[in-house]
């Protein structure tokens, strides 16, 4: 995959994504937004953080400015915009080798990112939620994340010490139920004129799937990467990993490494973090001990 100056090749490497959260509610404490627009300190802390970031290793800068955590409130377009845009603009003047991906599922917001810098769209509803989001995509000849998504938010159990978790996602065949709704934002993608070589998929960890469910998928990735399309794994300090270990989510590292070490050898092209220095390492040390030439 080429995007502007950056060259992906799938198969040779784990890819890594860094999570930077402009919002005041991330379910992982790092949301780097107060209130209202940012601000030039708080503008200053972005920079801080990407800089670290690409110099420990990301690959990829993901902004979000809506909270996708299990019970969340949605953002209106014009707010999500004000968090997200002076961020983007920044990253992209101050980081020109930084190749940005906005998390977003709005056409509107997408669209404002995408002239701002960035060069990829993370859709936590794999285009089903906004129907314009394939078609700015497309104009703009970006690359897509479709992520799959069964979220209901009737079906969260909320734990004060360990998070929001989904109890009661129900599938007839959880693999086969997910790789068919993949494909089924396959085609919106291509549908709307976007090829398959800018088009990536995400099991979507953590969202509509109980903690079982989650591990599942994990463990059996390859069955989303024998659809033919590179695969993004988003674990990182996950609910699944709280409940399972018992710790909350400043406690999940080793958890998380433990999911992205078995991601990478079960297919995981893309790891989506927040530790990015650790995760770089698990990463670069399972390529090596599974992607040897």
């Amino acid at each position: 995959m080429i995007l502007g100056n950056h060259q992906l090749t799938w198969g040779e490497r784990t890819y890594i994504m860094g999570i930077m959260n402009i919002t005041p509610d991330s379910f992982s404490g790092d949301g780097l937004m107060v209130h209202g627009s940012p601000t030039d300190e708080m503008l200053e802390s972005v920079k801080a953080l990407a800089g670290r970031f690409l110099a420990d290793g990301a690959d990829i800068l993901d902004i979000g400015g809506e909270s996708t955590r299990p019970g969340s409130q949605p953002v209106a377009s014009s707010e999500e915009r004000r968090r997200v845009i002076p961020v983007i603009q920044m990253i992209a003047a101050e980081f020109p080798e930084a190749l940005i991906s906005v998390d977003t599922y709005k056409a509107e917001v997408a669209e404002a990112a995408l002239v701002a810098g960035a060069q990829m769209v993370n859709d936590v509803w794999g285009l089903r939620a906004d129907p314009e989001l394939a078609a700015v995509a497309a104009h703009a000849k970006a690359a897509v994340i479709l992520m799959h998504n069964r979220s209901k938010p009737a079906n969260v159990e909320v734990r004060e010490r360990l998070g929001n978790a989904y109890q009661a996602a129900e599938y007839k065949n959880l693999l086969e139920n997910v790789r068919s709704e993949l494909m089924d934002s396959v085609h919106v993608a291509r549908s709307a004129g976007i090829p398959d070589d800018r088009i990536i998929v995400d099991p979507g960890i953590g969202f509509g799937k109980t903690v079982g469910q989650n591990l599942e998928l994990i463990d059996r990735l390859g069955e989303i990467r024998s659809l033919g399309f590179p695969v993004l794994l988003g674990a990182s300090r996950k609910s699944f990993i709280g409940y399972t270990l018992d710790l909350p989510p400043e406690q999940r590292l080793e958890g998380t490494a433990a999911s992205v070490a078995v991601g990478i050898t079960r297919g995981a092209d893309i790891v989506r973090v927040h530790d990015v220095a650790a995760m770089t390492r698990i990463a670069r040390m399972t390529d090596a001990l599974v992607r040897r030439r």
